[in-house]
């Protein structure tokens, strides 16, 4: 289910839907958990799904 969603759709949904790559870019999470994300959902996915399902370190235990 890849495909392009119109502006004015975008806008009357009531989720944000992104796209993975944008989203691991913009939250600085690393490229095998970016894959695994990819994988599980594809392409795109809603914002309150990848919060939930991506996993991090923490930035103090590097």
């Amino acid at each position: 289910m890849n495909g392009r969603v119109e502006p004015e759709a975008a806008e009357s949904m009531s989720t944000r839907i992104w796209a993975v790559h944008d989203f691991c870019k913009r939250h600085r999470i690393d490229k095998i958990e970016e894959k695994r994300l990819s994988l599980l959902f594809g392409a795109f996915a809603s914002a309150n799904e990848l919060l939930h399902n991506a996993v991090r370190s923490p930035r103090w235990r590097d």
